[in-house]
């Protein structure tokens, strides 16, 4: 029973007379009543201060000291409440960014819960988004290819054109003889180059060992170099496949790097955590030209701009004077019979 209601049992706070009652949890629920009935009293005086108080005396001492320690309400016994919360009734603000999370100052504290225990996805494929250390990688490629003869690979170019000829002189003169363009092994000879008009992908054969934890050594420096020339991504084949690892938070797949997780990164006022597009209020402004320009039979002396109305003498009007003389047509022409580049021109003002 205690999970399922909140079980309050001779409630005395303020106008409230010994009453008992069971609430269900997990439902939205109103109170009602006369004033002075004691609705206020139930809800905040009563449920929401036990649970508030409940929820202050589990944390620390230390975390306690910061915080208002609400007074034990006058009642016999609650049962089954959990950490409660409570909005001020007042005037409702127009502001889209107030929420009530932002209100309740719930949303600081989820925010922080996501940037620490959430788990990012690629936007464009969904897979988890992830990123490993140098040991991690080494343990990594010792258990997928043990026991393998593994190329060592450090990407340089992904997915763009070009001949690359200066690229693979400076490979060459950095001390490595091969290099795999799309999925080809060459070795590299004096002016070496791909054809430019086509997208290539190329890396460095930095290293062909075999995989043991005798060989983490070698295996280790080896990754380290194929690292730092590869921004933090290096390429293992065990001869029938690729294994891609990455130091930094990226979709190995699509090849997209994310930011380290922040609090900021889950806050709509934030420019990290909102929407680009409407910059996180949920909603775009746009000028809706048939509402503007409701009936193109007309002509600008026929008020065929609605908002604006018959031509006057003022800014606007001044300005699309001289644009309409320069593109060639008059206040009398009929927006029906502009060509699309007056028209267009038309639309920018």
């Amino acid at each position: 029973m205690e999970k399922d209601t909140i079980i309050i049992r001779g409630a005395r706070e303020h106008n409230l007379k010994n009453i008992d009652l069971e609430i269900p949890r997990d439902s939205f629920i109103v109170i009602t009543g006369l004033s002075g009935s004691g609705k206020s009293s139930l809800a905040f005086d009563t449920i929401y201060a036990e649970g508030q108080r409940r929820y202050i005396e589990s944390l620390s001492a230390y975390a306690r000291q910061f915080l208002d320690l609400l007074e034990k309400p006058d009642v016999d016994l609650i049962e089954g409440l959990s950490p409660a919360i409570s909005i001020e009734q007042k005037s409702k603000s127009g502001n889209p960014r107030s929420t009530v999370g932002t209100v309740t100052e719930l949303y600081d504290y989820f925010r922080l819960l996501y940037a620490k225990l959430g788990v990012p996805h690629c936007y464009n494929c969904g897979k988890p988004v992830t990123k490993q250390s140098s040991v991690q990688i080494i343990d990594s490629i010792i258990v997928s290819t043990e026991g393998k003869k593994a190329l060592i690979l450090s990407p340089v170019v992904r997915g763009r054109k070009g001949h690359y000829r200066e690229l693979f002189e400076e490979i060459l003169s950095d001390g490595f003889l091969k290099v795999r363009v799309d999925n080809k092994l060459y070795e590299i000879t004096k002016g070496f180059q791909v054809d430019r008009y086509k997208i290539h992908n190329i890396e460095i054969a930095v290293d062909t060992l075999s995989v043991s934890e005798n060989s983490r050594l070698r295996l280790t420096e080896s990754v380290e170099v194929a690292l730092n020339y590869g921004s933090g991504l290096v390429i293992v084949n065990d001869g029938t496949q690729d294994y891609v690892y990455s130091r930094h938070l990226a979709c190995l797949d699509c090849g997209i790097n994310y930011r380290e997780l922040a609090p900021n990164s889950f806050s709509f006022n934030s420019p990290y955590g909102s929407c680009p597009d409407c910059e996180g209020l949920g909603e775009k402004k746009e000028l809706d030209v048939n509402l503007i320009i409701p009936d193109w039979n007309k002509s600008i002396n026929e008020e065929v701009l609605a908002p604006l109305g018959k031509p006057r003498v003022i800014w606007f009007f001044n300005q699309l004077s001289a644009v309409a003389d320069k593109y060639g047509f008059d206040y009398n022409t009929k927006l029906k019979e502009l060509t699309s580049e007056q028209k267009y021109t038309l639309k920018r003002q």
